[in-house]
């Protein structure tokens, strides 16, 4: 298998590092293998869509989930880093309410995995970042919702330079107490 698995403080995220083979020309590394990704992590999990986006430094975009259709996501950063985090927003989760976060990197090259049922957000750190992501659901706009991002009932440690820059959708964000979550 040419990934390791790294526990968070959430059992049910995980961070993947890849096998990286580097020599003078650069390197190489499997960015994604359904095999590997079936034996560390689920044999149940299906990707259907790749997403891809671009934020400037001090951008924080966040915390998204689907009431419906809910999405797991395969994270991670082409160029620049980021602050990623996971919320976990099943209620009957001995982990509900609960955050796990690490610094993802084009440099590190590692990605996190966010189950269906947790809200996902990021913060920029580096000038700029590039950010895949694969979803095991299509998005469906009448089933996003969105977790305030500073909800201080959740206590997320961002490693803020400043006040972020964060979308009104984002700003306006429900705190964990009148959110709608999962059963």
């Amino acid at each position: 298998m040419n990934i390791s698995v790294i526990d968070t403080s959430l059992p049910d995220v995980k961070l993947i590092e890849p096998r990286v083979f580097e020599d003078a020309r650069g390197f190489f590394f499997e960015s994604f293998n359904a095999r590997s990704f079936e034996q560390a992590i689920d044999p149940n999990v299906r990707f259907v869509q790749d997403n891809h986006s671009f934020s400037r430094k001090g951008v924080l975009r966040g915390m998204h989930y689907q009431i419906e259709h809910a999405q797991g996501k395969l994270v991670r950063v082409v160029s620049g880093e980021v602050f990623d985090v996971a919320v976990d927003m099943r209620r009957g989760s001995p982990t509900f309410g609960k955050w796990a976060g690490a610094r993802l990197s084009a440099e590190n090259k590692l990605q996190m995995w966010v189950p269906p049922g947790f809200a996902h957000g990021f913060y920029v750190i580096s000038d700029g970042a590039e950010f895949l992501y694969k979803t095991t659901d299509y998005w469906f706009p009448q089933h996003e919702r969105t977790l305030l991002w500073n909800d201080p009932v959740l206590g997320i440690d961002w490693p803020l330079e400043g006040a972020p820059q964060v979308a009104a959708k984002d700003e306006a964000g429900c705190r964990l107490a009148d959110a709608e979550v999962y059963a």
